[in-house]
């Protein structure tokens, strides 16, 4: 078996001990050498035959992970007519309009990215879709996943009507007359997808493809997917990575999740998290404990700012606390969808009575919250002492900014909080929630560092107490997802012994000015020491 080095660049190991080397050898897909380049050359001189990568000064990192992402959604969504950055309700109807006129009869016009706070807070309603698809059913999601806005056909077909009660945890949003708007909010989108056609297993699996292929373009070699509230990403996606790994084509490392309709049978299997393989491997149960900061749906401790409500709750307090004790006393981690304050006290809650008086259940990966959007101080902490997971998405920051500012207030001082909880002694595990916002983890990074937009907005950064260096937020993107998913030892730095998952940069984070982190990207991408990706 021939070694592979890689010389002449620098390359950040994340290792307190070594955090610089400038070469490192790779043979039968581990990490065997690294140091000097002078040292690796002596190190596998006897072990026979080797080639090399002369890396000609650029950087190399451990392979990065999207800690949350949708990856079916992703591919997907490049098929589906796009309203991301749509200035307006009129933008948004035109680019339906466009999509319509080439559709088939009888199909369904799919797509989202829709954001209302753009649109001064205006919600669209079924009445600026009807105009331009008067027969085609028009589903769209907002770009949080919270919210659907579809047109009469659709709402026909799914029989909403004004006598339609709102399910638990959802709300069906009406007009002063009671009638729907065309807004469907948490699980009362599920009375809607529940009549859309869905993909075909080949659409699914064409579009994991290309999602899989863009992501080892940012030098992303893992994945975590957490089953969101759609129909094409709980065990469908299981499915068709089952399906690609027997194929040989699965090009990068995925941690798939169970979904809550599954839990029984998970248990009845004696399925646990961790099984599996370095490619493929079951995670936690996803649970939703609220909704969105954008749809308002987010659980609150108080009221949101200028308003009268406190979010949305889609699961009681006694379920949850119910369904994490199950899973944790089974061998089965929870990964819960949190972003209000309220919600992310209820799941500590939950968390932490599932443990008892004695010993923490015996779990092969830790319990995790995902987003953790906004915390109370008296909350911080929990996340070291009960060994929780803070699953984050430094990309909604700057995204969220005026949002924020204007349903939060002043607690936005503890809002996408990573310094504190950082400090506090929690592990960090950073993904890109893509498609509801990029995939591109070099975003994210920016996004952690600098707390702005590309192009320096708002000037020294929102909330800049709450910044990471550029080590830290790698570290969040490589060590802290390998502690979620139980893998430390094998992947998220790089040092002997471990898997040779590597990101040749196009650019040294280390040296560059923190405003242009966002334009690094992978010039390179290795997987067990294989070149996957070459830009």
């Amino acid at each position: 078996m021939s070694t592979l080095i890689l010389y002449n660049g620098p390359i950040y190991t994340l290792d307190p001990q070594h955090p610089v080397v400038r070469a490192v050898a790779i043979r039968d897909g581990r990490i065997v050498a690294m140091g000097s380049e002078g040292h690796v050359q002596a190190v596998t001189a006897a072990a026979g035959r080797s080639e090399g990568i002369n890396l000609q000064g650029r950087a190399v990192v451990p392979g990065l992970t999207d800690a949350h992402v949708h990856i079916t959604f992703q591919g997907l969504a490049s098929q589906d007519v796009r309203l991301g950055g749509a200035a307006s309700i009129a933008e948004a109807v035109g680019r339906v309009a466009d999509r319509a006129g080439g559709m088939m009869p009888g199909a369904w016009l799919r797509g989202g990215g829709w954001d209302h706070s753009a649109w001064g807070g205006q919600w669209p309603a079924r009445s600026d879709l009807d105009a331009v698809c008067p027969t085609t059913p028009v589903v769209l999601s907002r770009k949080d996943g919270h919210s659907l806005w579809a047109n009469s056909a659709a709402l026909a077909a799914a029989g909403i009507t004004a006598a339609t009660p709102d399910p638990s945890g959802g709300q069906i949003q009406r007009d002063h007359d009671g009638e729907p708007t065309g807004i469907l909010l948490e699980t009362a989108m599920d009375l809607l997808r529940a009549v859309v056609p869905p993909h075909s297993r080949e659409e699914r699996q064409a579009a994991l493809r290309l999602a899989l292929r863009e992501a080892l373009s940012y030098g992303i070699t893992s994945i975590h997917i957490p089953t969101s509230t759609g129909p094409t990403d709980g065990r469908e996606t299981l499915i068709d990575l089952q399906d690609l790994r027997g194929r040989g084509e699965l090009s990068l490392r995925c941690l798939s999740t169970i979904s809550v309709d599954d839990l029984d049978a998970a248990i009845a299997l004696g399925l646990k998290s961790g099984l599996g393989d370095p490619w493929l491997r079951v995670g936690g149960l996803k649970i939703f404990a609220d909704g969105s900061l954008g749809s308002e749906s987010a659980e609150m401790l108080s009221h949101y700012e200028g308003r009268r409500h406190l979010g949305i709750a889609t699961i009681e307090r006694d379920v949850l606390e119910e369904t994490v004790a199950r899973a944790n006393a089974n061998g089965i981690s929870v990964i819960i969808h949190a972003i209000g304050d309220a919600a992310n006290r209820k799941v500590l809650d939950a968390i932490e009575l599932a443990r008892g008086d004695g010993p923490p259940p015996a779990l092969a990966m830790p319990n995790r919250i995902e987003h953790c959007q906004v915390l109370h101080p008296k909350d911080v902490g929990r996340f070291a002492e009960l060994g929780v997971i803070a699953s984050m998405q430094p990309i909604h920051c700057t995204s969220d900014i005026e949002t924020a500012d204007e349903l939060w207030g002043p607690r936005c001082s503890l809002a996408y909080a990573w310094r504190t909880l950082r400090d506090s002694g929690a592990t960090l595990a950073f993904g890109s929630d893509a498609p509801v916002e990029t995939m591109n983890p070099w975003a994210g990074v920016h996004a952690a560092v600098t707390r702005q937009r590309p192009g320096g907005v708002p000037q020294g950064g929102w909330h800049p107490e709450q910044c990471l260096t550029v080590a830290e937020a790698l570290e969040a993107y490589c060590v802290g997802p390998a502690i979620t998913s139980g893998e430390a030892d094998i992947k998220g730095r790089v040092a002997v012994g471990m898997l040779a998952d590597l990101a040749v940069l196009t650019g040294d984070p280390f040296r560059s000015a923190p405003g242009e982190l966002h334009a690094i990207t992978a010039a390179m991408t290795l997987v067990e020491g294989k070149v996957v990706f070459e830009r």
